[in-house]
């Protein structure tokens, strides 16, 4: 049995990550601010013997004994990272110094949750992650995008200079169970505007291509990356390699809901990225992991939670 360090554990990916440690017979100390996690996410746990909760932010040191640390605390998504977007490099520069300061302490193995945001407005189709980004440094986007490259290099820094254990992350798209309704996310937003039968709004022409990995997956690739060969640092991509338009999605939604709401096209946000899919040959090669639930697959689930959030009066 371990004790597993998760920051950003109430939220929408830390919950299912919780749950598989669990799942395993770990203990689990679940730290969260809250701002956008929440206690339902977890809520199902706070009677196992095994997890603690902790509100606590990363951005101030944590004094805690644990065997490895998932340091997946940040909000991710538009929305929540640019209304305080000072707060949020905060979160992923000065919460990387502290969770890599606790590991150095503790000599354990620490993961590092990054994102396929460092790719930016990608040149190159799909990335692997030899690919060094397009990214904006003075964007509406670049609080995220930046701090999370700038937590890359506080990584392998520590692992280059303190020899600490690492494991880094590129999440890419991901969906599912416990996503917040007003994320501002492409399959939430969809899914609730469907679901409330009001308009499906798609930014610019709606060809603008994703990449959608379902979270059990992307979980499974995190739990492989974290008990991977030692040499194994990464970064890695993590997602799913199949592309949709965002009318495709739009169409399934549709489908799936027997919604009779109607599309409704607006204006592309600044620096908001034509295409986004990962190459994951790295994956495959060293983790033996590749996304296992096709997207209706996926939808269906998700759309299942949602109207049960949008039924119980949402968040």
């Amino acid at each position: 049995m371990k004790r597993i360090l998760v920051t950003g554990g109430a939220g929408f990916l830390g919950s299912h990550l919780c749950d598989k440690l669990l799942s395993e017979g770990n203990e689990v100390l679940c730290a969260d601010n809250l701002f956008t996690g929440r206690r339902r996410n977890i809520h199902h746990l706070l009677d196992n013997k095994n997890f603690e909760f902790l509100r606590h932010d990363v951005t101030l040191p944590l004094y805690v004994e644990v065997d490895q640390i998932y340091n997946l605390a940040c909000p991710a998504s538009p929305v929540h990272y640019q209304f305080d977007p000072v707060q949020t490099t905060k979160t992923s520069v000065l919460g990387a110094i502290n969770m890599l300061g606790l590991a150095k302490r503790l000599k354990v193995r620490i993961l590092q949750a990054s994102t396929s945001e460092v790719y930016g407005d990608p040149e190159i189709h799909p990335q692997p992650e030899s690919y060094k980004g397009s990214v904006s440094v003075t964007g509406p986007r670049a609080c995220y995008d930046e701090g999370k490259r700038c937590a890359e290099t506080l990584f392998f820094d520590y692992h280059r200079q303190q020899k600490l254990s690492i494991k880094v992350m590129r999440i890419f798209n991901t969906y599912g169970p416990r996503m917040h309704p007003s994320d501002g996310r492409v399959v939430s937003n969809f899914i609730v505007q469907a679901l409330k039968g009001e308009d499906i709004t798609i930014f610019g022409d709606g060809k603008q291509t994703r990449s959608f990995g379902y979270v059990s997956d992307l979980i499974s690739g995190m739990h492989k990356l974290m008990n991977s060969r030692e040499g194994f640092i990464g970064p890695v991509n993590i997602g799913n390699p199949v592309e949709f338009t965002m009318l495709e999605l739009a169409e399934n939604v549709l489908e799936l809901t027997g919604s009779k709401s109607k599309l409704k096209f607006l204006p592309l946000p600044q620096d908001d990225p034509m295409q986004r899919k990962p190459n994951i040959d790295l994956a495959k090669k060293e983790l033996g992991w590749e996304p296992k639930i096709q997207l209706k697959e996926g939808l269906k689930e998700t759309i299942r939670y949602f109207d049960q959030v949008l039924k119980e009066g949402g968040y």
